[in-house]
């Protein structure tokens, strides 16, 4: 990965060719020096000229080979040659290598796998195995390949964009914003123009410096320039900048490349001067020993402490992240503290940024991921230096390259650094945005009667009111349907992380007062909401045959009837509609005096109300009992003619001597108990 070349900055340490008896030649001498103080670029070609002057046979010329073989394919792993890499680590396994350095194997598969080969990543990591069987590096490997697919085919809906304004043919690398505003980018670029002219012999790119780029109204990158200030570009490498909250402090990474020296990379910071222009930097004193690299700083809104990237004694792996914070009075920076085994794995932890509510925002090739570098969000933790449950961003975020340094402008939209293949096929870091669009919400509201989901309603009025104060209405068609998915201007009706209440009305229907509600909140992914309603219609509602004994208001229970069975019928509508307040209302045959049956008939729609409350818990201001007496009359369709008529007491007294049956059935009709809705809005 180029990072490992920039800015993270930690020594490899070089595993030594073993010395003949005899001293080794000057171009050898020459070649270890170079690997040794990382300078791969010049190494390469070096050592492979002093393999080339070792011809002679024998256990110990292989051994000096196959420590070149090695050292050579270490080079071109570092410059992101990974063919050119494979073909030298597969020397040096022929020359028995693996028996010194049994690595060779665990970069072979790597090797394969970067340039997508899944079979010889499978071969090589077996063979790795036999040697070192429980590497977790190789745990990691394994699970990536696996990993890939998975991740493809969960795709997240990201719209990820490469940034051909910003990027040129060389590295650009690590965007961050420096302004409240959020519309001047600042990244690490190796283009023509960097104050470092020669090429960084670790990389064979020109060397990094930081540069800046302003957005216009309309959303486009102006044309890059170097950062102004005293000292900031140098001729070594700079990069990887963070501002604290107010942007007045910059925090930046400089990686020195002395020759025949072992200097790790440093962080620095540089208090702005003006609008646009910076002071001298001061380096920001947090390792023991020069050869330890520091960089990747992240900085706290106060610019009080930093989260950064190291490879300084008491890690977990190779690089992971610490952090330090500034005592203004001593004007010290505090030990660094390991984030720990939330974070940090066996391999390297690098890159990390804060979102905007606070999570840790880093990539990793130890946590499993895609390959090389995935960038991972972990969750805050109370108000401590804590973070934990980091989670893969996924793919298209992720790929199989390395993807790091991410820049979280808000949940749905960001910048980061991916290596990724290019239009021309060429793998090298490059600045890309990222863009969630919104969920698409569609609403169907569907409207019946109340109790007969087949009896749909035509022409009734819907209402929606949003949270964010938006308001629409509609009339349901022949179908009892009304939809809502887009507004002619292509703005969509139903919005993300918003809430609404539907109404519903038409004349001759109880009025629905109170509605249905539904939420986007925290819905994640697009749909349709089918909202099914009802509306209850304004005429009495028949309830199922409740009888009593001759002259009494005791519910009947015998062989014929179980009447408290016919009342559960009501407590299931009450509890279906917990806003119904319901009227149950008693009727007597004519047969009595009217004042006798008005007080019977009270006597036994309060037995109905009583059974509701004591025996099934309904809250009582839900029911109404009234007693009706023998005023209203029964309607009653007749099966002969299909006329309907009244049950007066003349019509049926007509029946008295001719249909004894007849006449007691109609008088059991009007005996009756009925149900009306006297509102759906119950609290």
């Amino acid at each position: 990965m180029y990072i490992v070349k920039y800015f993270t900055a930690l020594s490899i340490t070089a595993i030594a060719l073993t010395v003949q008896a005899q001293p080794a030649t000057r171009l050898v001498r020459e070649a270890n020096m170079m690997f040794d103080n990382e300078n791969y670029c010049e190494a390469t070609d070096k050592i492979e000229a002093a393999y080339k002057q070792i011809s002679r046979k024998g256990k110990k010329a292989q051994l000096k080979k196959g420590a070149l073989s090695f050292k050579v394919a270490e080079s071109y792993r570092q410059t992101e040659r990974y063919k050119e890499a494979q073909e030298w680590y597969e020397r040096a396994e022929l020359l028995e290598y693996q028996e010194v350095e049994p690595k060779i194997l665990y970069y072979l598969a790597l090797c394969y796998s970067r340039i997508g080969d899944e079979s010889g990543t499978l071969k090589y990591i077996e063979r790795y195995k036999k040697y070192v069987p429980k590497d977790p590096m190789t745990d990691v490997l394994e699970m990536t390949l696996k990993n890939v697919k998975a991740f493809k085919a969960n795709r997240s809906r990201h719209i990820i964009e490469n940034q051909r304004q910003i990027n040129k043919p060389e590295f650009d690398m690590s965007p961050v914003f420096g302004d409240r505003k959020e519309s001047k980018l600042f990244f690490s670029s190796s283009r023509p123009g960097s104050t470092g002219g020669d090429t960084d012999p670790r990389s064979c790119e020109g060397y990094m410096d930081i540069w800046v780029s302003q957005q216009d109204k309309k959303g486009n990158w102006g044309e890059p320039s170097l950062i102004v200030g005293d000292s900031i570009n140098t001729e070594d490498n700079e990069g990887t900048v963070c501002f604290d909250g107010r942007n007045k402090t910059m925090f930046f990474t400089r990686c020195p490349n002395a020759k025949k020296m072992n200097l790790g990379c440093d962080i620095y910071m540089s208090e702005a001067k003006g609008k646009d222009e910076w002071g001298i930097p001061v380096k920001v004193n947090i390792k023991s020993a020069d050869s330890i690299s520091v960089g990747h700083p992240c900085s706290s809104e106060d610019g009080r402490s930093i989260i950064f990237a190291s490879d300084m004694p008491g890690g977990i792996g190779g690089r992971d992240l610490w952090w330090s914070s500034y005592d203004k009075k001593t004007n010290i920076w505090s030990t660094p503290v390991n984030l720990g085994p939330e974070i940090n794995t066996v391999g390297d932890e690098l890159f990390p940024s804060f979102a905007k509510n606070g999570d840790l925002l880093f990539s990793s090739n130890g946590h499993p991921g895609m390959g090389g570098l995935d960038i991972f969000r972990a969750i805050k933790v109370g108000d401590e230096w804590k973070w934990e449950n980091p989670e893969n961003l996924g793919f298209p975020i992720n790929s199989e390259s390395a993807d790091y340094s991410m820049y979280e402008l808000d949940e749905k939209k960001g910048y980061f650094t991916s290596e990724r293949k290019g239009e021309n096929g060429d793998l090298k870091p490059d600045i890309y945005s990222y863009d969630l669009p919104d969920n698409l919400f569609d609403l169907r509201v569907i409207v019946s009667e109340l109790g007969n989901k087949s009896q749909i309603v035509a022409g009734v009025k819907v209402t929606v009111s949003g949270s964010d104060g938006s308001k629409f209405d509609g009339v349901t068609n022949e179908k009892g349907t009304v939809v809502w998915d887009k507004k002619p201007n292509g703005d969509r009706y139903i919005l993300e992380e918003s809430s609404y209440n539907i109404l519903i009305g038409k004349a001759g229907y109880v009025e629905d007062r109170k509605g249905t509600q539904l939420t986007t909140k925290g819905l994640k992914y697009g749909q349709t909401f089918i909202m099914e309603m009802s509306l209850l219609p304004i005429k009495p509602i028949r309830l199922p045959e409740v009888r009593y004994p001759l002259g009494s208001a005791v519910l009947l229970v015998d062989s014929t009837i179980n009447s408290k069975d016919s009342l559960n019928f009501v407590y299931d509508l009450l509890t279906e509609y917990p806003g119904m307040v319901l009227e149950l209302s008693s009727h007597t045959d004519a047969r009595g005096s009217d004042e006798s049956n008005q007080t019977l008939s009270e006597a036994r729609a309060k037995s109905c109300v009583d059974y509701l409350v004591i025996e099934k818990g309904i809250n009582p201001l839900r029911l109404v009992p009234v007693g009706k007496g023998e005023r209203e009359p029964a309607e009653y369709k007749l099966p002969e003619t299909g006329e309907v008529v009244k049950l007066t007491e003349a019509f049926i007294n007509q029946f008295k001597t001719t249909d004894p049956k007849k006449f007691e059935l109609l008088h059991q009709i009007n005996r009756r108990t009925e149900g009306r809705v006297l509102n759906m809005d119950f609290e």
